[in-house]
């Protein structure tokens, strides 16, 4: 299925807008979220193709949200990559473990990302 709608989840102002506005000038749509409580939330309503998901954010983390949402049955379809400056190996072994598909460390290379999409579309 190709992906058209990914769903940005960041607390940080500016990597909402980057990430928004280099997925927009590719072609995507784009539905931004700020906490780990608003993905989980909006991710059952919007229901993205995607999500790109920082780890380190007030309140519910990165990696409790992807859990949450891959695993619950309404969003478990939708394929996560964790989106984050945290770079250790242990990091995105744990992300991986959570559910995700992906995980890029910050910043973000576009080519880089673009590849990781089109590997999941």
């Amino acid at each position: 299925m190709p992906i058209k709608k990914i769903m940005v989840v960041d607390d940080s102002p500016t990597e909402r807008h980057v990430l928004s506005e280099m997925l927009t000038r590719n072609g995507f749509e784009v539905v931004t979220a700020e906490s780990g409580e608003e993905a989980v939330t909006k991710s059952k309503v919007a229901l993205p193709d995607l999500i790109l998901m920082d780890v380190v954010m007030p309140g519910l983390n990165g990696f409790q949200a992807t859990r949450t949402i891959t695993r619950e049955e309404a969003t478990k379809h939708i394929p996560v990559i964790m989106c984050t400056t945290k770079g250790q190996e242990t990091d995105k072994i744990w992300g991986l473990r959570q559910g995700a598909k992906d995980y890029i460390v910050k910043p973000v290379n576009q080519e880089e990302l673009l590849q990781k999409i089109s590997a999941l579309g």
